[in-house]
């Protein structure tokens, strides 16, 4: 159960979400973002852009961190730890988020997503001082608050995919809001069962990052 538990908090790191956000958007409607599908070799430029900047490249300088002892552990399980990464880390989704900004073929779903995310981040890092917050919970809460905005923005219905297989298939958007809520269970799960967090601090990481979502459509809209 460990090991499940381990491999569910390494698939579903908080840098991670951004990407997953950007590939949930690409399915919906790629048309969104200029492109016919999410194979197109433009989808696939942005997707390895967002996933080099707000996943790779903080999690290298993070590694690097440890290797020069400024960090005790890549769980970074005390709030000391932290502060450091977390540094790095808005670093780069500021730069991020200027980027989407200044692109005038953005969809607005993905401009608040990545506010919401950047806020969301800084946030943790404040409460961080204080509270040691779930990373996780933030992260996944404010994904499923970007499902919640698209499916507002939108009123998507079903939206065809491929899956290996079975083929093309139409997947209701109101499935992938269950999924999703399914998910954070059992990331929830994971985090308790590794000792990560708290039920208090799993909490109150959900609804931060739902809340930043909203606060960044308010801002935008």
């Amino acid at each position: 159960m460990k090991i499940a538990a381990q491999i569910i908090s390494v698939v579903a790191h908080p840098l991670l979400m951004l990407t997953y956000m950007l590939l949930l958007l690409l399915l919906v409607n790629p048309y969104l973002f200029g492109v016919n599908s999410i194979s197109d070799l433009e989808s696939r430029k942005l997707i390895l852009s967002v996933f080099f900047s707000s996943f790779l490249l903080p999690a290298i300088a993070i590694f690097l961190m440890l290797k020069l002892e400024l960090i005790s552990s890549l769980e970074m399980r005390n709030k000391q730890d932290r502060i450091g990464p977390f540094i790095v880390t808005g670093v780069f989704y500021l730069w991020i988020f200027q980027n989407v900004l200044r692109n005038n073929d953005m969809p607005t779903a993905f401009l608040i997503a990545v506010l919401g995310t950047t806020m969301g981040l800084f946030l943790c890092f404040l409460i961080n001082l204080f509270f040691k917050i779930s990373l996780h919970a933030t992260g996944i809460g404010g994904y499923i608050g970007m499902v919640l905005i698209t499916m507002w923005l939108y009123s998507y219905g079903t939206f065809d995919m491929w899956l290996p297989f079975v083929g093309s298939c139409s997947v209701s958007i109101n499935f992938v809001l269950i999924a999703s809520i399914l998910i954070a269970g059992l990331i929830g799960s994971a985090r308790l069962g590794l000792g990560a967090h708290t039920s208090r601090e799993l909490y109150s990481g959900f609804l931060l990052g739902l809340i930043c979502q909203y606060a960044a459509l308010k801002i935008l809209l």
